[in-house]
């Protein structure tokens, strides 16, 4: 890792920094077209495989994107895409309000996959780096976590007042507030503090992402660390989407699924808070908050009813955490010079496990409902704790070498 020389004090070099990615990431996430954007989809006319070509075209635009995105920012500058992610969604969202229709629909949702691309790894990388440069690295999980911790504040506050300016002023209404919150981020990003300078000689992106690359290949621990982040991140990234659906399966009414979800991702949330007290947690402490986690979810969602659903609220809690934890981890490992592009690499594996997830989680589940799929979704987590639980333990010692006689010495070195 490369320290910066002339550290400045952890509080004063860390509260502008620390300020300013609290409200980008609340800017990020209180979007008001959020909850309602499939809803205009359906009401334009769409079926229901042109809104899943949709979905799926904004995946894909994220895993293309993903990691030549954040070789862009190491190889320039990584505040200049995260103010750029933004704007680049507003004006998706704007297409979507003025132009309804199949085709700008499309283009919105390339223009948000990009605007999320931009953004993943360039501010993680931005940040540890700028807290790594004030002494205050050991910082960074609690930091991200409470950052974490206001996007999902943010999303449930985006969820209650949808409903009434919808009501109030229609798609029109939400449409125009999700872009200036969009257009209000990108002025918040260009307060990130950014020392780094990209490095004399820069042959660009391309030669950064092989550089990045090639470091990755050369130390086994960086190379565990970005499998460590796919592995926490894919499974129940994806089976977030489907919380709703678990509720409501547990045989409450449609007016009831809100305030379960509410549960859920309070539990979410207080798993963002306590990253920074967590953040000294062994391998195999880690491991033990995995198994732990997939064993209240695989309960949880087997026992299939409304307070069983407080386990659920306690594995994404843990999921949230883990999450956190291994993406600090990943951080400690990586050269400050390629930061941006490793960490969109464990960002393109989580994206591609959470895709596999969806095909594997709807097999299940058609076949045998959700509660049982999200219970053999425990599985994975089972399967890592395990690893991480062997790689932590400790192997037989070697017998120590003893030392060569002087003669045996002299004799080698002629």
């Amino acid at each position: 890792m490369t320290l910066s020389p002339g550290r400045a004090h952890a509080p004063a070099g860390t509260r502008r920094l620390t300020r300013t990615l609290y409200a980008s990431a609340f800017c990020d996430e209180f979007v008001l077209l959020y909850p309602v954007y499939a809803l205009l989809f359906s009401d334009t006319g769409l079926s229901v495989w042109q809104i899943s070509s949709l979905f799926a075209l904004w995946s894909l635009t994220g895993v293309l994107l993903e990691v030549p995105s954040g070789a862009w920012a190491d190889a320039v500058s990584r505040r200049l895409l995260l103010v750029l992610g933004p704007l680049f969604t507003a004006a998706g969202f704007a297409l979507w309000v003025l132009v309804p229709s199949y085709g700008a629909f499309a283009l919105g949702f390339v223009l948000w996959g990009a605007g999320g691309a931009l953004g993943s790894g360039a501010q993680e990388a931005l940040v540890y780096d700028e807290l790594d440069r004030a002494g205050a690295a050991d910082r960074y999980a609690g930091v991200m976590g409470r950052a974490r911790a206001i996007g999902i504040a943010a999303t449930m506050a985006a969820m209650g007042l949808a409903g009434p300016v919808f009501a109030w002023g229609g798609y029109d209404a939400v449409g125009a507030a999700s872009v200036l919150v969009c257009l209000v981020g990108a002025a918040v990003a260009t307060r990130f503090p950014e020392h780094r300078e990209p490095a004399a000689g820069s042959e660009g992106w391309a030669a950064t992402l092989r550089a990045g690359l090639a470091g990755a290949r050369a130390d086994r621990s960086v190379r565990g660390a970005l499998l460590l982040v796919p592995a926490v991140t894919a499974v129940w990234g994806a089976l977030d989407e489907y919380t709703p659906l678990l509720a409501l399966d547990t045989g409450v009414a449609e007016e009831t699924v809100p305030w379960l979800l509410l549960v859920v991702w309070a539990g979410a949330t207080a798993g963002s808070l306590l990253a920074g007290a967590a953040e000294r947690l062994t391998t195999t402490g880690f491991a033990a908050l995995l198994a732990g986690s997939a064993l209240a979810m695989a309960v949880g969602a087997a026992a299939g009813t409304p307070v069983a659903l407080v386990l659920v609220a306690l594995a994404f809690g843990g999921f949230q955490l883990a999450t956190v934890l291994a993406d600090a981890r990943l951080q400690r490992r990586i050269d400050d010079s390629g930061r941006a592009t490793l960490t969109s690499v464990a960002g393109l594996g989580s994206e591609l496990g959470t895709l596999a997830t969806y095909g594997a989680f709807a097999t299940v589940a058609t076949a045998a409902g959700y509660g049982t799929a999200f219970a053999l979704a425990a599985v994975p987590y089972l399967v890592t704790a395990l690893v991480l639980a062997g790689a932590a333990r400790p192997g037989p010692r070697r017998a120590a070498r003893p030392p060569e006689a002087p003669a045996a010495l002299e004799e080698r070195g002629r």
